[in-house]
C-alpha cells in the first residue's frame, strides 16, 4: 500500500510535485512575458507621438555619434587617407605605445588633469554658491537683473571671451596692469608666462559658466518643500541655518548628479579657449590632450595617432564616470542610472 502511495506511474510523488511546480512557473513566466509585450504595445499605440518626436534625436545620435565610431579602428591601424580605413594595415597597440613614450603627450595629460582638478575645486562650487545667494535675494527686480548679468557671459563667443581676456591682461593697455601700476608696481606680462596661464584660464571659465550653471541648482532649490522653511521659522531658525539645514541637504542629490557628470568630463578641457589663449611659451602648462590631438591630427596629418589619443581620452572618461556613479550609488543612493 505504501509503495502505491509513493509511486504514481512509476515516478515518486516528490518528483511529480517538483515537475508540477516547474510547469506552473513556466506558464506564469510565459503569461507574464506575453502581458508585458501587450502592455508595451498598448503604451506605444497611446504615446506614439512622443516617440515620433524622439526620432530625430535618435537619428542624430546614430548618424553623428555612433556611425563615426567605425573610424575608431584607425587607432589600431597604420592609417593612410589614400588607402582608406578598410585597406590600411593593422598595427595593434603600436600607436598607444608611441603615445605613452611621447613626453609631449604625457605633459598634455598632466596639464589636462591639473586644469580639470582646479576647475573641479574652484569651478564646481561656484554655481552652487551663486544659486544659494540668488535664493536669498528678496527684491525681485534686483534678483532678475543680477541673474541676467551673470548669465550673459555664457552666450558670448569664446573668441570674444578670449579677446576680452587678452585685452584685460595686456601689459600696455589692460585694466589689470593699469591697476597694478597705480599701486606702484611694474606691469606684468601675464599671458606669455606659463605660471599664469592656469589661474587665468580657470578664472575665465568660472566667470563665463558659473552663472548659467546656477540655473540647475536654482531649479532644484525651487523644488524644496516650502513647509520645511515655514516649520523652521516657527522653530526660530534664521536664514543661514535654513540654508545649511534645509536647502543644501534638499539639493544634495542634484549636486551629486552634477558632480558625477563633471568628473566624467575631467579629460575634456575647453578646447576653444585654450587654443585661443595659449602660445608656444605656455605649452609647458597650457597644452592639453585636445590641443595635442589637434596639432598631431590636423596640422601634422597623423590621424591614427590622434585617434589613439582620442580613444584613450574617451576610455579614461568612461572609467571615471562609472567609478563616480558606483561610489555615489553605494554611499548616497543617488546615481545617473
Amino acid at each position: 500500500m505504501s509503495d502505491r502511495n509513493s509511486d504514481i506511474g512509476g515516478l515518486p510523488v516528490e518528483e511529480l510535485v517538483v515537475k508540477a511546480d516547474e510547469a506552473m512557473r513556466d506558464r506564469r513566466k510565459t503569461r507574464a512575458g506575453d502581458s508585458s509585450w501587450v502592455r508595451t504595445w498598448d503604451h506605444f499605440r497611446r504615446e506614439w507621438q512622443i516617440y515620433v518626436m524622439l526620432l530625430p534625436t535618435i537619428i542624430w545620435f546614430i548618424v553623428f555619434l555612433y556611425k563615426p565610431m567605425y573610424g575608431l579602428q584607425i587607432a589600431f591601424k597604420d592609417y593612410s587617407i589614400f588607402r582608406g580605413v578598410a585597406d590600411s594595415p593593422w598595427v595593434g597597440w603600436e600607436h598607444f605605445k608611441t603615445l605613452f613614450s611621447n613626453d609631449q603627450f604625457l605633459r598634455a595629460v598632466r596639464n589636462t588633469i591639473t586644469i580639470s582638478f582646479y576647475n573641479l575645486i574652484f569651478g564646481f562650487p561656484a554655481p552652487i554658491i551663486l544659486a544659494l545667494m540668488f535664493n536669498e535675494i528678496i527684491h525681485a527686480t534686483y534678483k532678475r537683473t543680477a541673474q541676467t548679468i551673470v548669465y550673459l557671459p555664457h552666450f558670448i563667443s569664446s573668441v570674444i571671451i578670449a579677446g576680452i581676456v587678452i585685452t584685460a591682461f595686456s601689459p600696455t593697455a589692460g585694466i589689470i596692469n593699469t591697476i597694478i601700476e597705480w599701486l606702484g608696481f611694474d606691469a606684468v606680462y601675464f599671458l606669455p608666462q606659463p605660471e599664469w596661464f592656469r589661474p587665468i584660464f580657470v578664472g575665465t571659465g568660472i566667470w563665463q559658466e558659473a552663472g548659467f550653471g546656477s540655473i540647475v541648482f536654482l531649479a532644484a532649490i525651487a523644488g524644496v518643500n516650502p513647509s520645511l522653511y515655514e516649520s523652521a521659522v516657527v522653530d526660530g531658525a534664521n536664514r543661514w541655518q535654513m540654508m545649511w539645514k534645509i536647502t543644501i541637504p534638499s539639493i544634495l542629490p542634484t549636486i551629486l548628479i552634477m558632480l558625477i557628470i563633471r568628473i566624467g568630463n575631467i579629460m575634456e578641457v575647453s578646447f576653444e579657449l585654450v587654443i585661443l589663449l595659449y602660445q608656444p611659451s605656455t605649452y609647458e602648462t597650457a597644452d592639453v590632450v585636445n590641443t595635442w590631438v589637434y596639432r598631431q591630427g590636423l596640422q601634422s596629418g597623423q590621424y591614427d595617432l590622434a585617434a589613439a589619443a582620442g580613444l584613450f581620452n574617451a576610455v579614461v572618461a568612461f572609467v571615471l564616470v562609472m567609478t563616480a556613479n558606483t561610489l555615489s550609488r553605494r554611499f548616497s543612493r543617488t546615481s545617473l542610472w
